[in-house]
């Protein structure tokens, strides 16, 4: 038997998330059948809110719903030092910890040869402009522990060899191939507090 178009329609919506199978899928397409029509509204709204009104901010490629990003319009923010992300969702990770106040940039990836990916693909230039302009004292690289995030930094670090800036790592609590937002805080404080600087 198979289910009436709509519910296989929904069913191939839910596959296209990362992480979700078959079987996930069906499950989620058949709880949605059972939500009220206010949630519904609700749920179909925020995606397409999500799709119309989010951006990235114009200084640090956070997602946000203006120019900038709460962020960066905080005042109270150390303007002085960045932290260098590979996406988004690593700054919310910083930022429960709560010890941080400083920037951040968001990169949009990291360098990977095998997968077509070069320095020109994620957002490094932006990079650059902003420690040009705006006098960045630290560079806080805060990638994670692969052979990506390690090729991203020792990029990063050759092209700002030379320059009066302090770059620093977070140190490698982090296990080897972890991904970021999968971290325990407690880890991530620890990684954060006792970062290197890179010769």
């Amino acid at each position: 038997m198979k289910y009436p178009l709509t519910i296989s329609n929904l069913i191939e919506c839910y596959k296209k998330l990362p992480g979700i199978g078959e079987k996930t899928a069906e499950r989620l397409a058949l709880a949605t059948l059972k939500l009220d029509s206010e949630s519904i509204n609700l749920f179909s709204k925020s995606i397409i809110d999500s799709k119309i009104k989010i951006k990235k901010c114009k200084i640090c490629n956070n997602l946000c719903e203006g120019e900038l990003c709460e962020i960066c319009k905080d005042l109270t923010r150390n303007k002085k030092i960045i932290c260098v992300v590979e996406d988004s969702k690593n700054i919310i990770s910083f930022e429960k910890i709560g010890t941080y106040k400083g920037q951040y940039h968001v990169l949009n990836g990291l360098i990977s040869p095998l997968d077509g990916i070069s320095p020109d693909d994620i957002e490094l230039k932006t990079l650059l402009d902003r420690i040009d302009k705006e006098k960045i004292e630290e560079i806080i690289l805060a990638l994670k522990p692969s052979i990506e995030g390690e090729t991203t930094i020792l990029y990063i670090s050759k092209i700002l060899n030379g320059l009066p800036i302090k770059i620093t790592k977070i140190a490698h609590g982090i296990p080897m191939g972890a991904d970021m937002e999968y971290v325990d805080l407690m880890t991530l404080e620890t990684a954060l507090d006792n970062r290197t600087e890179i010769a």
